[in-house]
């Protein structure tokens, strides 16, 4: 298989703080987008980055991650160290991989699924003997919300089995399915791990989006359409809107009783002064406001 630096792919050093490496996964979520990009590739692309971003947004992930050292080059042959399962602590009698996980380098490290070591078989913190822990089920947000059926392959003391488990809209992080055992099998208990979005910060069951917005939408008021997991509704932003302010869509979070809400949080995006017409229209504004941001400061 081969290797993958998820540093290169995200373009961030590796001494990136979590906040570097959220907004460069941002940037390129949106740039290779299926939906959106006229990039080629886009969609193997995106993927890669999402993979990335996976690894480096977890602490744990991306500890063990660094173990593997510098020497390696993205697409260069790569096999794990022959150690590699007992050092990151992926024993015990059962491991699941999510048949729509990411590649063979994810899955050969962490298992397949994101379960990065949590499956710790039948009698696991808080399982009785009747139930084993089959560690983490990662899921998308948009399938957290409609609800889907997902195929997973177990491994169980060398033998492979695969189970369907049905997810039930309005699943949150953290959150058990039982699934019930069959022919004197143990149940099963997955647990969901959201798969990070590239538009969405998730809550519980309350999503949150970044509405970019001109300046004279914030401050005229303006009627925006903005995105939803249940589909584009429109917003009205109301006049003097600041930057950092959080509108809210009630209800269109996940589903649940209650379902979640939707915030929006206001960022005013400022035109460049590319041209001598902008320039003079920034210069006016300067003139006619007499405004001072600062002028609360001692």
């Amino acid at each position: 298989m081969q290797y993958r630096d998820y540093y290169e792919i995200l373009g961030v050093p590796r001494g990136a703080d979590p906040d570097e490496v959220k907004r460069a996964y941002r940037k390129l979520a949106r740039k290779f987008h299926p939906d959106v990009s006229k990039e080629k590739n886009a969609e193997d692309k995106f993927k890669e980055v999402q993979e990335a971003y996976e690894v480096l947004r977890d602490s744990e992930k991306r500890a063990a991650y660094d173990q593997l050292g510098r020497d390696f080059r993205n697409g260069q042959q790569f096999r794990p160290p022959p150690d590699w399962t007992q050092r990151f602590g992926q024993g015990g009698a059962q491991r699941f991989s999510d048949l729509n996980g990411f590649s063979d380098f994810f899955s050969s490290l962490f298992g397949g699924s994101g379960a990065g070591g949590n499956a710790t078989g039948a009698g696991g913190p808080g399982v009785g003997r009747a139930e084993s822990d089959a560690g983490y089920l990662e899921v998308t947000l948009e399938e957290a919300f409609a609800g889907t059926k997902r195929r997973v392959s177990l491994n169980e003391n060398g033998r492979q089995r695969q189970v369907d488990v049905q997810i039930p809209a309005g699943v949150v992080e953290g959150q058990s399915l039982r699934i019930p055992g069959a022919a004197g099998r143990t149940s099963l208990i997955f647990r969901i791990k959201l798969r990070a979005h590239h538009l969405y910060e998730v809550t519980q069951k309350d999503v949150q989006i970044e509405l970019p917005l001109a300046p004279w939408e914030a401050a005229l008021g303006a009627k925006v359409a903005v995105p939803t997991l249940g589909g584009t509704v429109e917003l009205t932003v109301p006049p003097g809107a600041q930057s950092g302010q959080k509108l809210r869509l009630r209800g269109r979070g996940l589903p649940g009783s209650p379902s979640g809400d939707q915030i929006v949080a206001v960022k005013l995006v400022t035109p460049a002064a590319q041209s001598a017409a902008a320039k003079e229209a920034y210069e006016r504004m300067r003139r006619d406001f007499k405004f001072d941001p600062r002028a609360d400061w001692p």
